[in-house]
């Protein structure tokens, strides 16, 4: 019997457990659990950080923000933040994703922010549920599971 090689959201640990990512924390929703508001920081402390991820488009964001404020501190906080949930490439099933859900939204008239579509693209690419507090645009998205946990 051939040897199963495991999905991008699954591996299994040198000790054989298998562990399985599960929920994707948009940028609003790590940009609440770095501030402690809301529940974000409990829930994500409900789960081990192997059920967890980030796209690096929201570390990019997040970059973005902490630089825009010249802020060491937050940048200290993403870093801390992204040890333990690991931010997950874009790969090329990815951005075929992207561009598809981009030109489909665009046809219905229902377009959201490109990174917010990157982001869910992203999401749907690795079958995650995507926490975001962001209902309003992601719920647009066809097929895309969200989960709020403010």
């Amino acid at each position: 019997m051939a040897a199963r090689n495991p999905s991008p959201t699954e591996f299994e640990s040198e000790r054989s457990l298998r562990v399985t990512l599960r929920y994707m924390l948009d940028t609003d929703s790590v940009s609440y659990a770095l501030r402690g508001h809301g529940r974000v920081g409990e829930r994500v402390l409900s789960h081990r950080p192997s059920e967890l991820c980030v796209s690096a488009i929201t570390v990019a964001e997040l970059r973005y923000g902490a630089d825009k404020r010249g802020s060491r501190k937050l940048h200290k906080l993403i870093d801390k933040f992204i040890a333990d949930v690991v931010p997950q490439t874009i790969d090329e099933e990815a951005a075929s994703r992207y561009g598809k859900l981009m030109a489909e939204l665009e046809a219905r008239g229902t377009p959201i922010g490109q990174f917010d579509a990157m982001i869910a693209a992203h999401a749907l690419a690795l079958k995650l549920v995507l926490v975001t507090n962001n209902t309003k645009h992601f719920d647009r998205v066809l097929g895309l599971r969200c989960e709020n946990w403010v």
